[in-house]
């Protein structure tokens, strides 16, 4: 069994409350969580109006399924995400 964990740190310039920042992540964990069957949530910078940081996890048997799906929800962020993405990274266990 090989479990992925993509770790997001996104900037929100045009955030100008947590409500406007919590109304972004909204949206982005129903996305991940509805098209990549997905364990998403806030992990950092809960009170910072303007930055998050979000993991997303998956797991599966197979090593390149689990990096597949990581890499595509990496992706999506970068999409549609209204912020600008400080950093990406991708751990394995």
């Amino acid at each position: 069994m090989v479990v992925g964990l993509l770790l997001v740190e996104i900037h929100f310039p045009h955030s100008r409350s947590l409500k406007d920042k919590r109304r972004e992540l909204s949206g982005l964990k129903a996305r991940i969580k509805s098209r990549f069957n997905a364990a998403v949530a806030e992990i950092d910078f809960h009170e910072k109006w303007q930055r998050t940081a979000v993991g997303v996890v998956t797991l599966n048997h197979d090593h390149l399924v689990v990096e597949q799906v990581l890499e595509s929800v990496r992706k999506d962020i970068e999409s549609h995400v209204q912020g600008e993405i400080l950093s990406a990274e991708t751990r394995y266990f």
